[in-house]
């Protein structure tokens, strides 16, 4: 089978780009990418050399006439259907528009989520509080932008949500109804279960640097928990995009304030892996992340996790088994980091059951669940045209 599977835009490094490549490298069918922004420098070695296809190109800038043009673009975008046999929409936002021109052919939501601005409360929150004054007009664009996007919904044969929270968001939003989304959950590769080295002292934070990431909570809970913690570190490792760098620049000038914090932006999968499998703990700080690979990768890795208490992690980290859930506050993030760092053996035992835990979620795992599901929406689709062409 000919999967054509889109995503607006193909230029960073963070868990959504690594599921879309590792979907095309290990489907049973013949995957295609399809993006309105690829940016092959920028994102990974993997996906430079996938064959991505790039369609009429949009702006990737966060503003509300960059996200206006963007919509216009990618909403009269039309993929030829003679090249595929179903669609897989890659759905974090303006993915459902491609849907408008494209019903020849079934087609699956990836929801990686809705729109956060939009169906996230807690993303919502903050989003709209950044407006300032002009917070009544992202009301104003909020609410057109959910009449549009729930008929763009319609237009999905089948829906599969990355997470449990993400369902959530789904049918909050009114977007699908109760028991009509399934659940596949991007992982890891099972030979990356292997634990890992012995520990060093020094905390990890890993993943795109940027205001969503919420690491300020890890400055401030390293700062407080270093007072009784000589010759330990933080380190803070992870992409930053042109849109970030103002928010990345303020927070290594905090961790300078600090003492003993280390940014590294420019990693390597494998540096990336050398610095999961040698820390003491991983630190997760996103304030509702819709799902999250590093607290898997961590696991793997023999490493426990600390994490806010909210969104994927609560699906994928045991509270006091293979680390903590815990309050988005740095006195409380603190006092767990302290905890780990005094008694090694506690952490070794959550290392030894996160290694355990991982094994629950495989690239493998996650690309048979969503084969599956296109499988069975091409045939309902096949089916459907048979009983109406025999009426």
């Amino acid at each position: 089978m000919r999967i054509a599977l889109y995503h607006p835009w193909i230029y960073l490094k963070s868990g959504l780009e690594r599921t879309l490549f590792e979907y095309r490298a290990r489907s049973r069918h013949e995957v295609t990418l399809y993006t309105s922004r690829f940016a092959p420098a920028d994102t990974y070695p993997e996906l430079r050399d996938s064959g991505v296809v790039e369609l009429p190109r949009v702006s990737v800038k966060r503003t509300y006439l960059g996200a206006i043009s963007g919509a216009a673009r990618i909403a009269t975008t039309r993929i030829d259907p003679a090249r595929f046999d179903a669609l897989v929409v890659s759905c974090d936002g303006l993915g459902d528009l491609l849907t408008l021109r494209n019903r020849d052919k079934p087609i699956l939501a990836l929801v990686f989520t809705p729109l956060r601005a939009v169906f996230d409360e807690v993303y919502r929150e903050r989003a709209l509080g950044r407006l300032g004054p002009f917070r009544p007009l992202g009301l104003v664009a909020e609410a057109a932008f959910k009449a549009l996007d729930r008929a763009c919904w319609r237009n999905y044969d089948t829906v599969v949500a990355i997470s449990d929270t993400v369902r959530g968001r789904i049918l909050r939003g009114g977007l699908r109804p109760q028991g009509d989304v399934g659940l596949a959950y991007p992982g890891i590769a099972a030979a990356r279960i292997t634990g890992g080295a012995k520990p060093e002292p020094y905390f990890l934070i890993a993943g795109r640097i940027m205001w969503t990431k919420n690491i300020r909570l890890g400055l401030e809970a390293f700062a407080l928990a270093k007072r009784d913690l000589p010759g330990w570190r933080l380190v803070v490792a992870g992409m930053v995009d042109d849109k970030s760098r103002a928010i990345a620049e303020e927070l290594m000038a905090r961790g300078r304030e600090i003492g003993d914090v280390e940014f590294h932006t420019d990693n390597t999968d494998a540096q990336m892996q050398a610095l999961q499998d040698r820390c003491t703990a991983l630190l997760f700080t996103a304030f509702n992340e819709d799902w999250g690979l590093t607290p898997l990768e961590a696991m793997a890795a023999g490493r426990p996790v600390v994490a806010v208490d909210r969104g994927g992690p609560r699906e994928s980290v045991q509270d006091g088994v293979t680390g903590f859930l815990t309050p988005d506050d740095p006195a409380a993030f603190a006092e767990r980091m302290l905890q780990l760092a005094r008694d090694p053996a506690l952490a070794a035992r959550m290392g030894a059951a996160g290694t355990e835990r991982a094994r629950l979620f495989t690239w493998d795992a996650f690309v048979d669940k969503l084969d599956d599901a296109v499988e069975r929406m091409v045939e309902d689709r096949r089916r459907r045209k048979e009983g109406t062409t025999n009426r």
